[in-house]
């Protein structure tokens, strides 16, 4: 059995609570994979798992920035690799979990990023032409198109820098296994817009109160959902029925690219199939799966 385990799905499928029960089994802790649930006090839109449903064990990544913070794949493929290490050196399985695949990507994968510099203003007196000469004494077969002129730019600006301009993005620098969630479109869909209405329920205008001064101003607030759908509610333009709507429907399209990402990016993705009517049996499946693979 391996040491990591990655926990992967669409919303409101279950990946918490299969997570918990992992975690309690193996021996493992859990580090968050979800963007927007590193933010401190996001935690009704973004269905953060709440201090009761962890059963005592160790989560990490979860809470860790400001909603003015900037924070980076990058970021997050510095920390997630830190924890990774420190939790295999305690002699415990790692569990990623959550529904940001490029966050998986960059953690377990070989993504490199570089520095970026400011390059509008270099070769200035170049012509597109003489940039793409410049670039092909680099790499003789570059195809960017001459008129691109942006593109251009920025490559001979990597090459001159030393910068790495390509890299293995499928190369897994880790042993994990893959897991993933799923249920029919009809349940999955109805389970999402009941989730909106729960979170209502548990407190999700108060939420929104508390950031509404930053909603336009937060990189967060303004990408996630259950976030950025209230900017036009509080210019009076729609109507709270509309805003709920609105969220059931960017949380159902979000579903659906998660899906196209995952099935894209991880071709040894396991999976299975949420029983929610007896859940334990989803996790005695994925567990014999885990302990022959």
């Amino acid at each position: 059995m391996k040491d990591i385990i990655v926990v992967l799905g669409p919303t409101a499928v279950g990946k918490t609570k299969l997570s918990v029960m992992l975690a309690k089994k193996y021996n493992a802790e859990i580090i968050n994979c979800d963007s927007m649930q590193v933010y401190k006090g996001l935690d009704v839109a973004t269905a953060k798992i709440k201090e009761e449903e962890k059963e005592g064990v160790i989560h990490h990544l979860f809470d860790i920035v400001d909603v003015d913070c900037n924070y980076t794949v990058f970021d997050y493929q510095m920390d997630c690799r830190c924890k990774i290490s420190e939790i295999l050196k305690r002699g415990k399985k790692v569990i990623l979990v959550g529904g940001t695949g490029l966050y998986v990507k960059a953690a377990l994968f070989n993504y490199i990023f570089t520095e970026k510099k400011k390059n509008d203003d270099l070769y200035l007196d170049y012509t597109n032409q003489e940039i793409l000469e410049k670039i092909r004494e680099y790499d003789s077969s570059a195809s960017v198109h001459v008129n691109n002129r942006k593109r251009l730019v920025r490559l001979l600006n990597k090459y001159e820098s030393g910068e790495e301009v390509t890299h293995n993005k499928d190369e897994l620098l880790y042993d994990a296994s893959f897991i993933g969630l799923t249920t029919d479109r009809d349940i999955l869909y109805d389970r999402i817009n009941r989730r909106v209405d729960l979170m209502v329920e548990d407190g999700l205008l108060d939420e929104i109160l508390k950031y509404k001064d930053k909603l336009e101003v937060s990189k967060a607030l303004m990408t996630g959902i259950g976030y950025k759908e209230f900017v036009p509610y509080y210019r009076n333009e729609v109507s709270l029925n509309e805003v709920l709507e609105n969220i059931k429907k960017n949380s159902r399209n979000y579903a659906k690219r998660q899906y196209t990402f995952f099935n894209n990016q991880f071709p040894n993705l396991k999976w299975f199939n949420t029983n929610f009517s007896d859940f334990n049996d989803t996790f005695l499946e994925v567990c014999n799966y885990l302990e022959i693979n």
